[in-house]
């Protein structure tokens, strides 16, 4: 989608690191929370998204990742753009059971040639070869297939789930609250994703 509109893909993580190598106001503020292992407020977040989003590049749009992430940061981010006069034309809200999210998560493998090669053991598309009877790197044939710490933590994983699933508070509520403001695009995450893909680029087109 990104390649095909020519949006800029605004990612907090890409901000926050802008902002705190730039020597920014809000971005030394955002490192104090960050040395200390904290969340970054909204009261910095937002304002410094903001700023992206109203930069030369993002004229004709933009795509926002990662971001908002519960109803609180959902709010805080409508009366910024309302305030702003920025319009809010799509949600994209991708749907998937939880058990099928968690498992996916779970069967991430990472290739040691090269991270950017994706191979899940749980996604028929990008499940890993197999060469003599071992897992190998689908893209590349490496045949050191790794797994990060965090995806085998299951209470950890629990506890994100927790919080993007809970319609009260958390991620669902932020797109329920926005429901009410523009257009929810919702597209089954369950396929692969080329499928998704293709069908968000449908219902967009």
């Amino acid at each position: 989608m990104q390649k095909k509109y020519g949006l800029p893909l605004i990612e907090t993580g890409v901000i926050f690191r802008d902002n705190i190598k730039k020597g920014t106001e809000l971005g030394n503020k955002a490192k104090e929370f960050i040395d200390r292992g904290e969340l970054v407020p909204d009261a910095i977040t937002v304002p410094m998204i903001l700023n992206r989003l109203q930069e030369a590049d993002c004229k004709k749009g933009w795509i926002l990742d990662g971001f908002p992430r519960n109803l609180a940061q959902a709010e805080a981010l409508g009366e910024a753009l309302d305030k702003a006069g920025m319009k809010l034309d799509y949600v994209i809200e991708i749907i998937l059971d939880r058990a099928i999210a968690k498992k996916r998560i779970m069967g991430r493998r990472l290739c040691a040639a090269d991270n950017n090669h994706p191979n899940n053991i749980y996604i028929d598309a990008i499940k890993p070869a197999v060469k003599d009877g071992k897992m190998v790197c689908r893209v590349c044939g490496c045949d050191k297939l790794t797994v990060r710490a965090d995806d085998q933590d299951e209470a950890a994983i629990d506890k994100r789930h927790g919080i993007y699933y809970d319609r009260s508070t958390g991620t669902l509520a932020a797109v329920d609250y926005f429901k009410n403001r523009s257009r929810v695009l919702e597209i089954d995450g369950a396929p692969g994703v080329k499928e998704v893909s293709q069908a968000l680029l449908a219902k967009l087109s």
